[in-house]
């Protein structure tokens, strides 16, 4: 069956996520604000939960009209085939958002939707009765300036739900967010990687998912796993390629820092749960001190990487909003400062909500990315190490 597909993402990633749709082998027909459509199948469904690391949910277009008026959006809704998607005993949900359209009634938008796919359905399988006891079948509503667009949701919980956070601390960094920051610096295997701030982890866990090749989706299951229409057996056969393709023989050489005990214990429980544990190093340290002073961070009481010439720092600061103070973040910010005097050729890769970041860091940064962290506008600031 041709389909097209829509993946949600979080403003300012839509660039990563084309990239990863097109990964996958997928054509992408448009790229707008917070989607990206393409042509795919229903194994593209399957493939796209599975391995997208920086979407949001993966959604099938239905159909796309222009809706000025309430009998327009019922009659559309009752002239498509829902019954070639939902059975008879199918539950259907109705969502919706509506942005500068005539319609702005968003309780009004569902029940007309709802109303007109229950008498679809009613219709064609003869029956005044739908219990509404099977598979879920998320349908979604998207009124933009008039046009509405309707979808389904294949994915259920959000595409950050990877299934490994069995620990959590203050204002986690979600994993869908953590995996574009490191796609977007400089780390590949055969670099070293330090989150000198990393919470529950996420960052560097993200990192080693990448670097052995862990689909992203592997542990956890997906709303669209109970439809007819997506087999059962392209589920199964698209975890046992995921499997196979797990590299358990990467090496990678990742490391976590955090000053709060609790953070560094909750990380090393998620980066166990995510089968990565083998491939970060996990200490306690408090950030000014780790950089600052070598061999002061560890059990050992040395880090390697310290004297390397190619090091990548990716970090999400805390940036006084929902943790940390402004006298911490300004500690930090002149430690980063003299770090980067010091060490030229290491590369900082920073996540924070605070405008003035580049003047506390004492330079501009080479490329900067506008990006969400939750609801909270930040910038991504990268500042390229120079080549040695």
């Amino acid at each position: 069956m041709k389909l097209e597909l829509i993946t949600t993402a979080a403003f300012g990633l839509e660039a990563v996520v084309r990239r990863e749709i097109e990964a996958l082998g997928y054509t992408v027909i448009r790229t707008e604000d917070g989607k990206i459509t393409y042509a795919a199948d229903e194994r593209g469904i399957v493939r796209s939960n599975l391995w997208l690391r920086c979407a949001d949910r993966v959604l099938v277009k239905i159909d796309e009209f222009e809706a000025p008026d309430f009998e327009t959006l019922y009659q559309h809704c009752m002239g498509i085939a829902w019954e070639e998607w939902i059975p008879a005993d199918g539950k259907f949900v109705v969502t919706c958002t509506t942005v500068k359209s005539k319609l702005h009634n968003e309780p009004a938008c569902q029940r007309t939707v709802k109303k007109a796919i229950v008498n679809r359905l009613q219709d064609f399988y003869v029956t005044e009765e739908l219990p509404e006891t099977g598979a879920e079948y998320p349908v979604k509503l998207t009124l933009l300036k008039d046009r509405a667009t309707l979808t389904l949701d294949t994915s259920g919980a959000g595409l950050h739900k990877r299934g490994y956070r069995v620990a959590d601390v203050v204002a986690p960094i979600k994993e869908t967010l953590a995996a574009a920051l490191v796609q977007l610096s400089f780390w590949k295997e055969g670099r070293i990687m330090v989150d000198p701030c990393c919470g529950s982890g996420t960052i560097p866990i993200e990192a080693a998912m990448i670097g052995m090749d862990i689909a992203p989706g592997l542990n956890r299951t997906f709303i669209s796993e109970g439809w007819e229409q997506v087999p059962s057996s392209l589920w199964k056969e698209e975890r046992a390629e995921a499997f196979g393709r797990i590299r358990t023989d990467a090496k990678l050489e990742l490391y976590g820092y955090d000053i709060d005990r609790r953070a560094v214990a909750a990380a090393r429980e998620n980066a166990i749960e995510a089968g990565v544990d083998e491939q970060i190093r996990f200490c306690r340290a408090d950030v000014n001190r780790l950089i600052g002073s070598p061999g002061t961070a560890g059990p050992a009481g040395k880090d390697p990487w310290h004297g390397q010439g190619s090091v990548v720092f990716v970090t999400n600061l805390p940036y006084a909003i929902r943790i940390g103070t402004t006298e911490e973040l300004e500690e930090i910010y002149g430690t980063l400062r003299k770090m980067m005097e010091d060490e030229p050729s290491w590369s900082l890769f920073l996540i924070t909500a605070d405008k003035k970041a580049e003047e506390a860091l004492g330079r501009k940064a080479d490329r900067r990315r506008k990006l969400y962290n939750g609801n909270i506008e930040t910038t991504y600031y990268q500042y390229h190490g120079a080549k040695k």
